[in-house]
């Protein structure tokens, strides 16, 4: 299944993820310290609440998450021949889940849209990846580093 994924910044992720529970019927996918995430079957969303006090109702990255790593690859060669430039990341780790990915550039606006697809869970919001780069704007949960 695709989906489009939102992330964003709030101030006290438990009062958020009370409130997007209620919003759209479900409850969390998946809960960590700083960190919610949901699967909404309808509309097809990943909601991923980052906790990141004083930057709350801001937008922190949008995303398109696939359901295999073909999926996207066909999806970085669809956008590579139409000129779009990415950034690939393969086995990283990120919000707490292990994935292939990769950044797009250059949008207009500059928001940041990365297209991915998880591998495994993980119990750390970046694994090896220590200092997080490439991941969620650079942030973890509870604020920028």
């Amino acid at each position: 299944m695709s989906r489009i994924q939102l992330a964003l910044n709030v101030d006290d992720v438990e009062t958020a993820t009370a409130f997007y529970a209620k919003l759209f019927g479900v409850a969390p996918a998946k809960t960590r310290p700083g960190y919610a995430n949901f699967a909404v079957a309808s509309p097809p969303l990943k909601l991923v609440l980052l906790e990141n006090a004083g930057r709350g109702g801001t937008l922190n990255h949008l995303g398109v998450e696939l359901e295999s790593i073909d999926a996207v690859d066909a999806e970085r060669t669809r956008l590579a021949g139409l000129g779009v430039a990415s950034t690939d990341e393969r086995g990283t780790t990120c919000c707490y889940a292990a994935q292939d990915k990769f950044w797009v550039e250059g949008t207009p606006s500059g928001e940041r849209w990365e297209v991915y697809t998880v591998l495994a869970d993980s119990p750390t919001f970046f694994g090896e990846q220590a200092d997080g780069s490439g991941c969620c704007a650079g942030e973890s949960p509870g604020g920028p580093r």
